[in-house]
């Protein structure tokens, strides 16, 4: 029995059994392997051949598919694995609600009571008007300025303003010539009025601190 004529691919000249290269168009016929096998194969049926690297990619192809498909196999068995039920003892204990009950008792009738608003004492501010010495009184006071008589009462009431504006209190005027305790012929700016040197000694640091640090204590004798 004659075997089959083995012929080129490309040019179809006749090879030889174990040709590995036309001798015609120096086209490669086979060789040793696998590759070579399935190469043969596929230029028998096919007149075209993409070359050598077609077999590793489809070995690729074969092996990522294979993959992909493994992948999903498992996920549908973890998956189906998951979902599965337990089914364990139910009964549930009976539940007993307690009820606390509370004695009724009656009571009259609700008397409104009256509540009275009161309201908190304000604080009393500083005196912020100027102040007149009392007629006919004698006592100690700290003496803040002094104008000559010749510059007018109202150049002294607009000191003791300022006095006031300043946070000194009971602040107020006085004519130096209606007291023997003062030298005549001045206005005097004083504040308070104290029963001793030593309560007007006291209030010096607080009209030191309203600015008035040359303020010093004087006692006024009607």
């Amino acid at each position: 029995m004659n075997k089959p004529e083995t012929r080129c691919p490309r040019c179809g000249t006749t090879v030889e059994p174990f040709q590995e290269y036309c001798v015609d168009c120096g086209f490669r016929i086979r060789g040793a392997g696998i590759v070579p096998t399935l190469a043969a194969g596929w230029q028998r049926r096919f007149p075209w051949y993409p070359g050598d690297w077609v077999w590793p990619s489809l070995l690729a192809l074969f092996v990522a598919v294979a993959s992909g498909a493994g992948a999903i196999w498992w996920t549908r068995d973890a998956s189906s694995a998951a979902g599965t039920t337990v089914v364990g003892d139910t009964t549930q204990l009976p539940t007993v609600s307690a009820t606390e009950t509370f004695p009724t008792t009656s009571q009259g009738p609700t008397v409104p009571s009256r509540t009275t608003a009161t309201t908190a004492p304000r604080p009393q501010s500083p005196r912020r008007t100027m102040l007149a010495w009392p007629q006919g009184r004698s006592g100690w006071t700290l003496v803040l300025s002094s104008l000559p008589a010749s510059a007018g009462r109202p150049a002294a009431v607009a000191k003791a303003r300022e006095a006031l504006r300043a946070g000194v209190t009971e602040v107020g005027v006085i004519d130096s010539s209606k007291y023997s305790s003062l030298h005549p012929g001045y206005y005097v700016v004083f504040s308070g009025i104290y029963s001793s040197i030593g309560d007007a000694q006291d209030a010096v640091s607080k009209a030191a601190q309203a600015g008035y640090e040359n303020a010093y204590a004087r006692r006024v004798t009607s």
